[in-house]
């Protein structure tokens, strides 16, 4: 028998994580796992269980190959012909954090439970952030080389 976890039963912590040097696309799919609560034996599809990331370092976040260049997001405005494309070279000059939280975005369901996850992830530019008081617990990342790693 499969047991489900019940809203008195949730227990949120806190991550950090470091963007430095980190590849956009690998960065999300452990941000997405933690909002969701896939980390965690208590996993229920259902509920909002996941955890807070607080990401620090925004700005020194990479893109493989020349993604940071060629890479298209699009949006409609919803009026005919109102298709608008954009690039994460861009988006970065605009908002720094943007692309990383689409890319999270888009790897969480659809649904009102997608967006109540994605409040729970907070993200800066610099390496301050005003949630020390909830002590969070710093997540190591593996560090990739270099060579396949662009931003500028």
């Amino acid at each position: 028998m499969t047991k489900f976890v019940k809203k008195n039963e949730i227990n949120n912590n806190w991550y950090e994580i470091d963007a430095s040097n980190a590849v956009v696309g690998r960065l999300a799919t452990i941000i997405a796992k933690i909002l969701r609560g896939k980390n965690k034996a208590t996993f229920t599809p259902h509920m909002d269980n996941g955890d807070f990331v607080v990401v620090k370092n925004i700005d020194k976040i990479k893109f493989t190959g020349k993604k940071f260049q060629n890479k298209k997001y699009y949006r409609h405005t919803g009026y005919p012909g109102g298709i608008k494309e954009t690039t994460p070279e861009k988006l970065y000059n605009k908002k720094p954090g943007e692309a990383l939280k689409l890319a999270v975005k888009r790897m969480l369901p659809g649904g009102p439970l997608a967006k109540k996850q994605l409040t729970k992830l907070k993200i800066y530019k610099g390496s301050d952030h005003p949630h020390g008081v909830q002590n969070p617990t710093v997540i190591e990342l593996f560090k990739l080389n270099s060579k396949n790693i662009a931003r500028n």
